[in-house]
């Protein structure tokens, strides 16, 4: 892809994020704890989690083998921090999943034609169209890269941390709800989104790219949305246990 069609696509990716972003605060996308009827077909979720996830982790995979940068030290550093989130995400998380719970078909084909541009969207640029002289290895004394990794990795530690608090609220057979109240939950209702969105924020730095940016954007334009409806939901179900508790960033929103 040239230069010139590849900013065109970074935009037209954008634009949709900022309609996905204001459609959800008025349409709740229906998984989780929002799954309906009304949204269809429905298949398991460990498989819905597995087939929407694997997809970006192929196409990343693919984009770098058969790219003259595969041998480079920053562009192989870039592809295992991307490919270390997504295998646990398409590979561990699922399996790791509690209950019986079904997601849409719907939501899942979403997820999987996101995952795709996306995956497109990262690799294109970290192996084909970022300048040569770009990602040498004096990238990795970079303050953008330093920082970028530590956010990277914080933001994941967080993420993972906060999906294991929520996979231990009940206990086998329980099918109550519960207000998740450890970690980074003492100060946000949804810690895990927090934890995405600090993870992409870091990648975005760390790459310095548009297309991270652009990443970053869709990731806020997905999780903010859901944080609300979360956070409104757990009000109503728990009232002043809430308490001071933020959406999704922390004294913030």
């Amino acid at each position: 892809m040239e230069q010139e069609t590849f900013q065109i696509f970074l935009g037209a990716m954008s634009i949709i994020a900022l309609f996905v972003f204001i459609a959800l605060y008025f349409i709740k996308a229906g998984y989780g704890m929002f799954r309906t009827a009304s949204w269809g077909f429905s298949i398991n979720n460990k498989l819905a989690w597995i087939l929407m996830e694997a997809p970006v982790f192929i196409v990343m995979a693919i984009l770098w083998w058969h790219s003259e940068r595969y041998h480079s030290l920053v562009p192989l550093i870039f592809f295992l921090l991307f490919q270390l989130h997504y295998f646990q995400r398409a590979f561990i998380f699922p399996l790791l999943l509690k209950g019986k719970g079904r997601m849409p078909l719907a939501i899942m084909l979403m997820g999987v034609v996101f995952n795709l541009l996306n995956g497109f969207m990262q690799g294109e640029w970290l192996f084909y169209l970022a300048p040569a002289t770009l990602y040498t290895s004096d990238w990795l004394t970079t303050p953008q890269f330093i920082i970028g990794v530590l956010l990277f990795f914080i933001g994941m530690a967080v993420n993972w941390h906060s999906d294991y608090i929520i996979r231990h609220l009940r206990k086998p057979g329980d099918t109550r709800h519960y207000l998740p109240s450890q970690g980074m939950y003492r100060y946000v209702t949804s810690a895990n989104y927090f934890g995405e969105i600090v993870e992409w924020a870091g990648w975005a730095m760390l790459t310095w790219s548009l297309s991270g940016l652009v990443f970053l954007w869709w990731t806020v334009a997905n999780l903010v949305p859901r944080a609300n409806a979360i956070w409104h939901r757990y009000k109503k179900e728990f009232g002043d246990e809430v308490g001071n508790r933020k959406r999704v960033f922390p004294f913030l929103y």
